[in-house]
């Protein structure tokens, strides 16, 4: 295939796309076709030709493929020239036998010419009606209403590019440039009555509408991907071509018109950050348009499946805030799909097999991509084939005797087409069925056929299974059931982590992390135990939106966007980990005061928590320093430091150290009788009083750092496991918090019932966000009596991330 990549080249496509598009053994043909259909493989063409060519390749359905010809040559003659006018003449020329040319012409906008100065005006008009909510809500509103043109029938054959540049003209025009109001963090200070705004509705938003419902939002709207880019142009229910009518008639009558789309994970592991998004898409999709999803396990292996992950699958869905309209299993149609197994060896269109695992891969080309060669069974009597499929389900054949392929179409140059297996025998009992079956359907069997059965409207899936749409589709109209929509969109990946069960299995194994929960690794059960909120990890996926493009986020962009969230949502705690003891000379020994400390500061909405404050207290021992500088403006000799909260500063009059010459003891004097002079920074600071339990012991505090030292671990050299950061935790003992931790972890009992105990969250002042971890020991039934003190026995807190950096202060 490498002799097609300058072929593709000569079209336009950069060297590294060509490649890609040379390796891909569906498109790579299509693409060469239609080449030689515009007599260009010599001669090549332009850019902005080719990437019309490249469209056409890429996208053309099945039922569009008679007239691909007819569609080349009218990007050869120039009538099509956009992509946007290929999509929609792909779609008009799907249910045609023979095409009327000004019909075609009229549905995909041939011949019309919008001009610059059309698009000038169009946009001038949109603007005008929607003037008083820009002027509010300024460049927020910019990329909806960029969306919301696109749709204008005066604009919906424009150059997008053109009526992106002009509508951003018209905004300077109108608001002038970006300043500190289009900040997007100023987002968060909106009035919470505008997120109330109601969200469009599938098929009947107007431009209007749709910006009112996104302008004053905070930067995720939960609906607002669903409604532009590729997703807001999928089929409405009952939009996809049925091989019968009837069946669709069926579909509707059942459905009632509704979304319907399903989240089919295998339960065999558990969750990770990448399956968040497939979560989000597939829920969120059915309920921007007031659909259903289900929760359908994918249980065709019962080697790898055990209750465990079936458990955890559910209980991570339910945390994220989705729940599904029914809790399904593909093992709940097993005598449905042997039965459609039946007809279709019946009808022609499947076999038993008897090639060994090695000759199947042979036939199919090998390791080398040779010639494809017809399995030599293909051929044998319906009447044998059946036969043998009927004693595979009575036991009568041993694990890896036989298999029942489908005959499907080896000169397809995609894999999926060759001939894919359907069943195999398995002698593992099933966690549903126990022994019952000892035939087992494979993915490639099972899916499209229980989302029939399930008359899913959209199956979403990522990219990787592209390939699988076309077989998908085949397999469902070679048995005449209905026939879902297969979308597919790239998946999400965070660098510096691992997400392979093989690969994480591994490292527990080996005892590189704990288990599949440890705090270090991305699959969902560890970032929740790390702390994360599910509502930061949505809103990430969110704001990331939906392309068919595979994502790949430096993992600092989801730190910043939990660090965003439990910015605005969790108390402020004042604890040390590494704590230093100051006596202040000053004060009586019998002194205390009560100092009132704001939960949040500037928020009273978060209540306030009342800690002593007394003669001797503990401070953190980086906030000291025995040799002053004039960039620390800290605890050091010769400066003043405020406390927070507390009215006078302190200074050092002497420093105690032990035989080792470790500062053991600051010795202080506190400046409440001198006039006062507000320093320049503050710490803080923990009172010790046993009469109110202060300080509070941390048993340990748990720091976590990247398990990984690149970006990418796999390309390390030596592998993965040779990448793993030693030092990607620190387990500190002797840490020390406020006796406000009591009322805190007494208040979220009282709302929360304490069960999921990571939810109990705090930003460590001037240190970072901290969650309990699952290992703390809390009498439950002392907590409930009001006797919180007693009630905790053990706390073990996680640091979940870092407090941001601040490079425009000193230390």
């Amino acid at each position: 295939m490498d002799s097609l990549i300058p072929i593709f080249m000569k079209i336009g496509l950069s060297e590294q796309k060509a490649k890609d598009t040379a390796k891909n053994k569906k498109l790579a043909p299509t693409l060469e076709s239609v080449i030689d259909e515009a007599k260009i493989r010599e001669s090549g063409c332009d850019k902005d030709i080719g990437n019309l060519y490249y469209k056409l390749a890429s996208t053309i359905t099945n039922e569009a493929q008679p007239h691909r010809a007819f569609i080349v040559n009218k990007i050869t003659n120039g009538d099509l020239k956009t992509t946007d006018q290929v999509a929609a003449a792909i779609k008009f020329v799907e249910e045609l036998d023979t095409i009327d040319e000004p019909a075609f012409d009229e549905a995909s906008g041939v011949g019309i010419v919008t001009t610059a100065d059309d698009i000038k005006q169009a946009v001038a008009a949109y603007i005008e009606t929607n003037k008083d909510n820009i002027v509010t809500n300024r460049y927020k509103t910019l990329g909806p209403s960029l969306a919301a043109a696109r749709k204008l029938p005066s604009l919906k054959w424009a150059d997008g590019g053109l009526t992106k540049t002009e509508m951003e003209a018209q905004y300077l025009a109108l608001i002038g440039p970006k300043d500190e109001r289009d900040v997007p963090q100023k987002k968060k200070k909106e009035p919470k009555a505008k997120k109330e705004a109601a969200s469009p509705t599938a098929g009947t938003a107007s431009p209007t509408t749709t910006i009112a419902a996104t302008a004053g939002e905070e930067k995720q709207d939960p609906t607002k991907m669903f409604f532009e880019g590729e997703l807001a142009k999928l089929h409405k229910p009952g939009g996809n071509k049925q091989i019968k009518p009837e069946l669709m008639e069926q579909h509707l009558k059942t459905t009632g018109g509704k979304v319907m789309t399903r989240f089919p994970p295998e339960p065999n592991g558990y969750l990770h950050i990448g399956h968040a998004k497939a979560i989000n898409v597939s829920f969120g999709y059915a309920k921007a348009y007031d659909g259903l999803c289900y929760l359908r396990y994918d249980d065709t292996n019962p080697e790898a499946e055990e209750e465990k992950y079936f458990t955890s699958i559910l209980d991570t869905v339910r945390w994220l805030g989705f729940e599904p309209w029914k809790i399904t299993y593909s093992s709940d149609y097993f005598q449905q799909l042997y039965d459609l197994a039946i007809q279709l060896i019946k009808s022609g269109h499947a076999y038993t097999c008897q090639c060994t695992g090695e000759e199947i891969h042979a036939a199919r080309g090998g390791d080398e991509g040779g010639p494809r060669v017809a399995c030599v069974h293909r051929e044998r009597p319906l009447e044998e084939s059946l036969d043998q499929f009927i004693k595979m389900g009575e036991g009568r054949y041993k694990e890896g005797e036989i298999t029942l392929r489908m005959k499907m179409d080896l000169e397809n140059g995609n894999p999926q087409f060759w001939d894919l297996i359907a069943y195999r025998v398995l002698y593992t009992p099933h966690h549903r069925t126990g022994s019952t079956w000892c035939i087992y359907p494979t993915y490639d069997y099972t899916h499209c056929l229980v989302d029939s059965f399930e008359n899913i409207t959209h199956s979403l899936c990522t990219t990787e299974f592209r390939q699988s749409r076309e077989s998908y589709y085949w397999l469902v109209d070679a048995l005449q059931v209905y026939k879902p929509v297969q979308w597919e969109y790239g998946r999400l990946n965070v660098t510096g982590t691992i997400m392979s069960k093989r690969k994480i299995l591994n490292m527990v194994n080996m005892g590189h992390v704990h288990d599949w929960d440890d705090p270090r690794l991305y699959t969902l059960v560890g970032i929740r135990r790390r702390g994360v909120p599910p509502q930061a990890i949505n809103n990430f996926v969110l704001e990331l939106g939906v392309t068919t493009n595979k994502t790949v986020i430096d993992v600092v962009r989801f730190d910043a966007k939990t660090r965003e969230y439990l910015d605005n949502t969790t108390p402020r705690l004042m604890a040390i980990t590494d704590p230093l003891k100051v006596v202040l000379k000053n004060l009586p020994d019998d002194y205390i005061e009560q100092v009132v400390v704001p939960n949040k500061p500037r928020d009273p909405s978060m209540g306030e928590v009342t800690v002593p404050f007394t003669k001797v207290l503990y401070i953190d021992r980086s906030d000291f320093r025995e040799q002053a500088s004039k960039d620390f403006y800290r605890l050091a000799p010769g400066k003043s430091v405020g406390l927070l909260h507390l009215k006078h500063p302190i200074h050092i009059v002497d420093i105690k150290k032990d035989e080792q010459g470790q500062v053991q003891e600051l010795v202080c004097e506190y400046e409440n009788d001198v006039a006062f002079k507000k320093p320049k920074t503050y710490i803080h600071w923990i009172a010790d009083s046993p009469a109110h339990n202060s300080p509070v012991q941390l048993d340990e505090v748990r720091l976590y750092q990247a398990l990984f030292k690149h970006d990418n671990p796999d390309r390390a050299e030596g592998g993965y496991l040779k990448d793993i950061n030693e030092n990607s935790l620190e387990i500190v003992k002797g840490a020390i918090a406020n006796v406000g931790i009591y009322d805190h972890i007494a208040d979220w009992i009282r709302k929360t019932g304490g069960a999921d105990k990571e939810s109990m969250r705090w930003q460590f002042v001037r240190t970072g966000y901290f969650c309990l971890d699952w290992d703390t020991e809390i009498d439950m039934e002392l907590a409930n009596q009001g006797r919180i003190k007693d009630a905790v026995r053990r706390l073990v807190v996680n640091r979940t991330v870092t407090l941001k950096e601040d490079t425009g202060k000193s230390s």
